[in-house]
Formats: structure tokens, sequence, C-alpha cells
């Protein structure tokens, strides 16, 4: 009887390839393409606006202006903000289903400077 070979094998390293090089249609990967649209489009508004989303379906149309941009794999993409009578929304749709507008609202204090979340929402992609 042949007795198998006594070698040791060298020890592999781990290697993590990340998920979305596989799959572009994981929700991060859309919150990612979207991030970058809110912030060039921020980069085009002026001091007395604020960046805001339009959605319409169902045949209702609702506007709110963007506080926050999450996701959650594989295939939710959340949008969070106030109404224009500072009512709390967050909505929550499929990628296969999003589909919004981008619009310039005018910013909800006066006084205040205009809030700008792309650059937040950019700088968290980078760390």
């Amino acid at each position: 009887m042949e007795s198998l070979p006594t070698d040791k094998m060298p020890p592999v390293t781990p290697y993590t390839i990340n998920p979305e090089f596989f799959n572009p249609d994981l929700a991060s990967a859309f919150y990612r393409r979207i991030i970058e649209m809110i912030h060039m489009f921020e980069a085009e508004l002026d001091e007395t606006e604020e960046i805001g989303i339009r959605l319409v379906s169902f045949g209702h149309s609702i506007q709110f202006h963007i506080e926050d941009v999450s996701y959650y794999n594989p295939s939710l993409i959340t949008f969070i903000g106030k109404l224009g009578d500072g009512a709390k929304v967050k909505l929550v749709q499929h990628v296969s289903q999003i589909s919004f507008l981008l619009m310039a609202l005018p910013k909800r204090t006066e006084n205040a400077a205009p809030r700008r979340i792309g650059f937040t929402l950019k700088e968290s992609l980078e760390e």
C-alpha cells in the first residue's frame, strides 16, 4: 500500500474580495452612485438653495429636503429628510424601483447656511 505524501502545504493568506466587484447591483453600489450625483448637484446650488428630492409613484408626488441617504444590502436604499412643514420622512425603496428627481429647494432656515449633505456623505465613502 502506497503512503500519502507528508509534505505540508504552505499557509494560505485569506483574501477578501469586495462583493461590489462581483455584483454592481448591490444597494451599496447604487448608494455610491447616488452620493456622487448629490455631491455634483449640490455644487451647482447657490446660498439660498438646499438639495431636495421629488418622487412620483402611483399618481402621487412628494418632495422633501434630503438629510441623509443610506442602504441595506442587497437591495434597499433609504432617503431621510423633512417635508416643507417639517414632518420627518424616511423613504425605503428597492434598487430596481429607484426613480427620483434631484431639485433645488429654498433653504428651510432663512438666516442659516444652506445644508449640504453631499460632501459629508462623499467623505464617508472614502473612509
